[in-house]
């Protein structure tokens, strides 16, 4: 499967009900849930829609395609959030 660009990243933000905080040369998306940040990814800003965002399955923790598979429907949220509990997610990095 291909790499994640800006179009999936905005996907997943959406679907995750993740909140953007501009910041240097990324915009953070932060997901919460019950009060708790559980993950933190960068979304490039650049005007260039393919521009690669293959760092995003590594920050959520996902795999490559597990990834593209949230942005494209096949992978809900829910799921998502059972998969962060069994693989035990990493406090998020500032």
């Amino acid at each position: 499967m291909s790499s994640l660009n800006k179009e999936d990243a905005r996907k997943i933000v959406r679907k995750l009900g993740a909140r953007i905080k501009p910041g240097g040369p990324h915009d953070i998306a932060e997901v919460w849930e019950g009060g708790v940040l559980l993950v933190r990814f960068g979304i490039r800003r650049g005007s260039r829609k393919d521009l690669g965002h293959g760092h995003i399955s590594h920050q959520l923790p996902l795999r490559p395609h597990e990834a593209k598979d949230l942005a494209l429907c096949p992978l809900s949220k829910d799921r998502y959030l059972e998969l962060l509990a069994e693989r035990g997610p990493k406090p998020p990095q500032d």
